[in-house]
């Protein structure tokens, strides 16, 4: 289903999470993903902040790759909430990250 690994975008939470300290890391952390890992990203916070439901997930990922005009960076860390978008996302896609969360915060990264 996701292109994009859930324990990347956990890394993505908690460096969203950590405002002006974490920005230049997450810009360059989304900004390595490829395209499909980006679109993938995109549509997971499009779907927890409610623009498509879960199941138009794949609707979402065609739409953040045909309309993308701006870095994806850019336009996720802009957007209001991100964190929490993401969040709400997985769990309406059905995504348990606990395992993600609790592996990244023993490794500290």
């Amino acid at each position: 289903m996701l292109a994009i690994s859930p324990r990347k975008i956990v890394h993505i939470i908690y460096l969203a999470r950590e405002g002006t300290v974490g920005d230049s890391e997450a810009h360059a952390f989304i900004g390595g993903l490829n395209e499909d890992e980006q679109a993938s990203l995109t549509a997971v916070a499009w779907v927890g902040r409610g623009a498509f439901e879960p199941e138009e997930y794949d609707e979402a990922v065609a739409t953040a790759i045909s309309e993308a005009t701006t870095p994806t960076a850019d336009y996720l860390l802009g957007m209001p909430h991100l964190a929490e978008n993401l969040e709400s996302g997985l769990e309406a896609l059905g995504i348990d990250v606990t395992g993600e969360e609790e592996d990244f915060l023993r490794q500290g990264s």
